[in-house]
């Protein structure tokens, strides 16, 4: 019977709540590999294993359990009884024709009622692989290594590790909302703030009809894979063109974007809290455009109550460039859209507003009824994975 062995690094400082931790981490990898060939997913003295099924596709479920946030690492791993002369058999039929240069055998002891130590377990199954092989031992740099785990009952053995996305579970830290553009910084901003344990609910503004529906269809693409990530996403689709209009309308030219900011922040928050989200998420950078100045994202963030998180503050493009294509959102962030922040943009936005100025113009705006108004005709729609 085949498995994986699922370790995890930061779950195990968690202390009295660790169970709490481990059991939103074996829901997640449940619901991850159930249907590409998971039976059972367990817990088992500080490592996780998942039970495949006879014929489970290996390469699929290796790409999913490398999503799963929680994970430090995994193993495609075969079990032998807890007799060495047993081990080294078992590891020996399963390496077959393998070849390497040298090897080395690392063991761990989960059950310390075993009579041997973990570096004596080494020598002995290390000796007999050695014997039959003919392999080198080299404790260093070594080009093959076997995993071994002493279990009560049993031993696990593994000849790889794959990494893991690292993080904690999906939900463990609560609920945020992200405002999410089609852009490159937005999604990375959303994924690491699901890799630190948060459920992320995804806010779009658009400016349809207006503009065409390219950023939206964007956002669709980027939600269902992110929605790889955390197992479940809300996104909710915000017409922002008429308000874009009035405030084009009524207020000076070089304060428009930093009013587009504020308001919607503002229909952010209020969605936010009927999701009873308990933080706003944005992919702002410092000094990266007109609106992320200092003295701006001041006063933007002025209008919220909730906090505000930016990720992704102190990074340059470069860096966020990299992570979003590792995490695979870079090909559909660059695909040409229409976003609604490039509506009515003058040519010299202010980038030091003051925040009395801002309140003056808003003075002329009818603020409640257009977040209102944004908030309920909001379009919401539900992603599942897998």
């Amino acid at each position: 019977m085949r498995s994986v062995i699922v370790h995890y690094k930061e779950i195990a400082l968690k202390g009295r709540n660790r169970p709490w931790f481990i059991t939103r981490l074996v829901r997640a990898l449940r619901t991850a590999t159930a249907d590409v060939g998971g039976e059972r997913v367990q817990s088992l003295m500080g490592r996780i294993e998942i039970v495949l099924r006879p014929g489970a596709d290996w390469d699929a479920v290796r790409e999913r359990v490398a999503r799963v946030f929680g994970v430090a690492n995994f193993s495609f791993a075969n079990r032998a009884p807890l007799d060495i002369d047993g081990i080294a058999a078992a590891i020996l039929e399963d390496l077959g024709d393998r070849t390497t240069d040298s090897f080395r055998v690392s063991a761990r002891r989960a059950d310390k009622r075993f009579p041997l130590t973990s570096p004596q377990i080494e020598r002995e199954v290390g000796g007999r692989i050695k014997e039959i092989k003919g392999w080198r031992v080299d404790l260093d740099e070594p080009g093959l290594t076997i995993y071994l785990e002493m279990l009560p009952g049993e031993a696990f053995y593994f000849f790889g590790k794959e990494p893991g996305a690292g993080g904690l579970p999906t939900g463990v830290s609560g609920r945020v909302a992200c405002l999410l553009s089609g852009g490159i910084d937005s999604p990375v901003a959303a994924f690491r703030m699901m890799r630190r344990g948060c459920s992320v609910q995804l806010i779009h503004f658009h400016s349809y009809p207006i503009l065409s529906r390219a950023s939206i269809d964007k956002v669709k693409e980027l939600a269902t894979l992110l929605t790889q990530y955390q197992q479940r996403s809300r996104l909710q689709l915000v017409a922002f063109g008429d308000i874009q209009r009035q405030v084009v309308l009524s207020a000076p030219q070089p304060l428009r974007v930093v009013l587009y900011r504020r308001l919607m922040m503002r229909i952010a928050e209020d969605l936010a809290r009927r999701a009873r989200a308990q933080a706003l998420v944005t992919g702002e950078v410092v000094g990266q455009v007109a609106s992320q100045t200092l003295e701006n994202l001041r006063v933007i963030g002025d209008v919220a109550s909730l906090p505000i998180f930016r990720p992704l503050i102190g990074m340059d493009k470069d860096e966020i460039s990299a992570e979003a294509e590792r995490i695979g959102t870079y090909p559909i962030s660059i695909i040409p859209d229409q976003d609604c922040c490039q509506l009515f943009t003058p040519k010299h936005p202010a980038t030091r507003a003051r925040l009395r100025d801002v309140e003056a113009a808003e003075a002329d705006l009818s603020i409640a009824d257009m977040v209102r108004t944004a908030v309920e005709t909001v379009e919401t729609e539900d992603y599942r994975f897998p």
